[in-house]
């Protein structure tokens, strides 16, 4: 990699940019590139990394675990249903597309972060943070938007990850529910186990930061590990030929991205993660955390969604535990894992929430903000382009036409998922109950 420096014009080169030779009688001089940090050292400016604080700093190998987890959730076991919409073999490359997406629009907030660090000369910043200041730093007519579009990212995360947690709490019960009712064969409300979930969740809520946060991360991959790996050896038995499967559906392809994304977006949780790093350096970059992990996470996706819809094909269920034999331990196993591993997972979800409201209250609760911080967590239980635009967008403004293709895939995303959801919800509540 090489940067160039323009004999005329003035900006910052940008990544195609990098690969063209000079035009219009302008004369390039090439020279090795360097790394963000080590142009800023080179130029004595301020060094956002050497600088930053952690008190509890976590290591790569546990933040790609966190990532891992956040990545690896409840939603992996609708990857089977997702290929049945999708067909078996569009539903890899789609998979695939998706997961690079996903992993591309993490990356440009990070990156966009680090260079937002040298201009504002801060250590870290959260996501919306990043999105007020790539506001407060572009040209002059994106300056009034910035307290709207911190407020925007912070209302609409908010609303996501506290949406997560009070699923997470049903989908433990149910999961509980059914276990207890195979065995005893007694019928147990799940508002009542719900109920009784309350005090493990303040518990795991009252873990202070991160750092602490990786040991219960690690035992949710181990959980989750464990269900999957059962789950894959009943997926393995008896498998049917690979022509008795759709390749391509097209008609449904828009229900597999919706629930494609929703299992495998992690944003939320990317700067929160990077935030805590010991070496943020190391979250990029083609061998970096986010790659790693995201990678890993893409490969599971696949392999489940391929095996699972091969497996059952029409009857694949919502979720595939569902398609298990219910009267088999292992089976069994599975719900039992699954749901310790979605608990496990409560805590990093609910981070992000606490987040967003403790940055608020805090300046005003300097008493005792300890106590309240923990009062809190008891009752909680568009930015490359405004960065980019007074530099280019590159060849051919490549970089604004890549951010309307991701917009679009995101509004589709939003509009096909909530119809599905809200045909679903209104085929359970307009169901004739049985006589």
């Amino acid at each position: 990699m090489v940067n160039i420096v323009d004999g005329g014009a003035k900006h910052a080169p940008q990544e195609m940019e990098q690969f063209l030779p000079g035009e219009g009688g302008k004369t390039y001089h090439i020279q090795p590139r360097k790394a963000d940090n080590e142009q800023a050292l080179g130029n004595n400016e301020f060094d956002p990394f050497a600088h930053r604080d952690n008190e509890h700093p976590t290591s790569d190998n546990e933040t790609l675990t966190h990532l891992l987890k956040a990545s690896l959730g409840t939603g992996i076991l609708g990857m089977p249903i997702a290929f049945m919409y999708s067909g078996i073999i569009m539903g890899i490359f789609a998979t695939i597309f998706t997961a690079f997406v996903c992993t591309h629009c993490s990356y440009v907030l990070v990156k966009c972060g680090h260079k937002l660090y040298y201009k504002t000369r801060r250590t870290k910043m959260t996501f919306a943070e990043i999105a007020e200041s790539a506001f407060q730093k572009g040209p002059k007519w994106s300056r009034g938007f910035a307290p709207v579009a911190k407020f925007s990212i912070l209302f609409g995360l908010f609303l996501t990850y506290f949406g997560t947690c009070s699923v997470y709490t049903v989908i433990v019960a149910k999961n509980f529910e059914q276990l207890i009712e195979h065995w005893t064969g007694t019928e147990v409300s799940s508002r009542l186990l719900i109920c009784s979930l309350l005090v493990p969740l303040i518990l795991i809520a009252w873990v202070p930061n991160l750092k602490y946060l990786a040991p219960v991360s690690m035992v949710a991959n181990v959980f989750m590990g464990l269900g999957l790996g059962i789950t894959f050896y009943y997926l393995t038995q008896d498998l049917p030929p690979l022509e008795s499967r759709n390749y391509l559906v097209l008609g449904t392809l828009p229900s597999f991205f919706s629930i494609t994304i929703f299992a495998m977006e992690a944003i939320g949780v990317v700067m929160p993660l990077e935030n805590n790093m010991k070496t943020p350096q190391n979250f990029l970059g083609l061998c970096g955390v986010l790659s790693q992990g995201m990678s890993g996470v893409t490969l599971i996706y696949m392999l489940l969604g391929f095996l699972g819809y091969l497996r059952y094909g029409e009857d694949t269920q919502q979720s595939i535990t569902l398609n298990l034999p219910v009267h088999e331990w292992p089976a069994q196993a599975v719900k039992v894992l699954i749901a310790l591993a979605v608990y496990c997972t409560f805590g990093l979800q609910f981070y992000v929430c606490l987040e967003i409201v403790w940055d608020g209250i805090k300046e005003k609760c300097t008493k005792r903000p300890m106590l309240v911080n923990y009062v809190l967590r008891t009752v909680l239980v568009l930015i490359e382009l405004v960065l980019h635009w007074d530099t280019g967008f590159g060849k051919y403004n490549w970089i604004l036409w890549k951010n309307i293709v991701i917009c679009i895939c995101g509004i589709g995303a939003l509009v096909f998922g909530s119809l599905a959801a809200i045909r679903d919800i209104v085929e359970v509540y307009t169901a004739v109950a049985p006589q």
